[in-house]
C-alpha cells in the first residue's frame, strides 16, 4: 500500500470558536432556507404565470434552477461541518464536491452570458427577436450548458495537477470570455437606449437590463476576484470571504433583485397572493 496515498483532507473552516461556529451555521442555514425559497418562487412562477413563458423567463428559469444546484452541491456539507468535530472529507467526497461545483457555476457562467445576448437581440433587434430566439433555440442552449460543461471537467478529473490547470485555464476562459461577451453586448444595448426617442422608451429598456447587470456584477466580480489572480497573490482568510459572496450572495440575491425591479414578475407575484 502507498503511504503517500492521500485519503481525505482537514477542513479549516471559517472559525475554531465553537460559538462562532454555531452562530455561522443558524446564519447560513437561515440564507440557505432563503435561497431555496426564492428560487423556488421564481421557478413555479415561471411555469404556472402564462405571462412569463417567454424566453427571458425561460432563461430565469433555469438560472434559479442552477443557483439552487449550486448552492445545494457546497451548502449542507458546510453546515455539516460546522456542527461536526472531526472537520475532515474524503478524497471522492471532494472530488465530487468540486465536480458539481465547478460544473453548476460554470453552467451559471455561460446562462449569464446567453441572457445578456437575448437582451441584446431584444433592444436592438426587436422586430427580429421572435425569429432569432426561438423556443427549440433557447431548449438547445440550455440542454447544451447542462450536458458539455460536466463533460469537459470530468477530463480534467484524472490527477490534480489536471484538475488544478482545468480550473486555472477555466477561470481564464469560462469568466472572461461571457465577460468581454456581456460587456461588448451592453456597449451596443447602450448605444441602441441612447439613441431612441422616447424617454418612457429609454427607461423601460435600462429597467429590463438593470437586473441582470446587478446580478452579473456580483457573480462575476466575485468570481474573477477569487480565481483570476496569480497562486502568489492569494490569501486564505480573504479567499473564504471572497467565496461567500459567489458561494450565499449571489443564488440569495438572484429572485429578490429580478422580483423587486421586474414588473411582470411583480404582476405574477400579485396573482399568486390573490389566488391565495
Amino acid at each position: 500500500m502507498n503511504n503517500d496515498t492521500v485519503t481525505e483532507f482537514i477542513l479549516l473552516g471559517l472559525s475554531n470558536d465553537p460559538v462562532t461556529q454555531i452562530l455561522l451555521f443558524v446564519v447560513f442555514t437561515t440564507v440557505y432556507i432563503l435561497i431555496l425559497l426564492g428560487n423556488t418562487l421564481i421557478i413555479f412562477l415561471t411555469i404556472t404565470d402564462q405571462c412569463l413563458h417567454t424566453p427571458m423567463y425561460f432563461f430565469l428559469f433555469n438560472l434559479s434552477l442552477l443557483d439552487i444546484l449550486y448552492s445545494t452541491s457546497l451548502l449542507p456539507r458546510m453546515l455539516k461541518d460546522l456542527l461536526s468535530l472531526h472537520k475532515s472529507i474524503s478524497f471522492g467526497e471532494c472530488a465530487a464536491q468540486m465536480y458539481f461545483a465547478l460544473s453548476f457555476g460554470i453552467d451559471e457562467c455561460i446562462l449569464l452570458a446567453v441572457m445578456a445576448y437575448d437582451r441584446y437581440i431584444a433592444i436592438c433587434y426587436p422586430l427580429r427577436y421572435t425569429t432569432i430566439i426561438k423556443q427549440s433555440f433557447c431548449i438547445k442552449i440550455v440542454i447544451s450548458i447542462y450536458i458539455c460543461v460536466p463533460e469537459i471537467i470530468s477530463l480534467g478529473c484524472e490527477n490534480i495537477s489536471v484538475v488544478e490547470f482545468v480550473i486555472y485555464l477555466g477561470a481564464i476562459v469560462i469568466l472572461l470570455t461571457p465577460v468581454t461577451f456581456i460587456a461588448i453586448s451592453y456597449i451596443q444595448i447602450i448605444l441602441t437606449i441612447l439613441n431612441l426617442a422616447s424617454g418612457a422608451g429609454k427607461q423601460k429598456a435600462f429597467s429590463t437590463c438593470s437586473s441582470h447587470i446587478m446580478v452579473v456584477t456580483i457573480f462575476y466580480g466575485s468570481a474573477m476576484a477569487a480565481y483570476v489572480k496569480p497562486k502568489s497573490s492569494s490569501v486564505p482568510d480573504n479567499d473564504k470571504i471572497i467565496a461567500l459572496f459567489y458561494v450565499f450572495l449571489t443564488p440569495l440575491l438572484n429572485p429578490f433583485i429580478y422580483t423587486i425591479r421586474n414588473k411582470d414578475v411583480k404582476e405574477s407575484l400579485k396573482k399568486l397572493d390573490r389566488f391565495m
